[in-house]
């Protein structure tokens, strides 16, 4: 019974809720940052090379000729898909450089708060009040 209660109160501590959120938040970023690349930018890089698809571009480690990746795994053939690690380093990249971007307004809008808060009044030091004190009894 003790174990049961430990983890219920481990598993309702801010961080881990936090932290699943973030999961949770993080898998629909990586959705939407997955059909920006495929969608969007990898065809439009397509073009620009001249209609290369980097997901297709392969290289057969045995005997045997194949037009797509598909059909060369369809055959059991052995390949190095250096296409596809293309589209991951890219899809990597632009993950990344998202992320950078949302947590430097993160950042500019936390320097925001802390310029607008304004600054407690400064009460006198201990030295200062030592001194009035000193002064005080000097006067009786």
């Amino acid at each position: 019974m003790g174990f049961i209660k430990e983890f219920k109160e481990f598993a309702m501590k801010g961080n881990v809720m936090d932290m699943a959120v973030g999961v949770i938040i993080g898998g629909a970023f990586g959705k939407i940052v997955s059909s920006l690349v495929d969608d969007v930018l990898m065809p439009i890089i397509g073009k620009i090379t001249g209609g290369v698809d980097f997901t297709n571009l392969f290289v057969t480690l045995g005997d045997g000729e194949f037009e797509t990746l598909a059909a060369a795994k369809e055959a059991g053939a052995a390949t190095l898909a250096y296409g596809q690690f293309i589209q991951n380093v890219v899809d990597f990249l632009i993950v990344a450089f998202c992320i950078f971007l949302m947590l430097k307004g993160i950042n500019k809008m936390n320097k925001k708060k802390e310029e607008e808060a304004p600054a407690a009044p400064a009460g006198p030091t201990q030295e200062e009040l030592l001194a009035e004190i000193r002064d005080l009894l000097k006067q009786k």
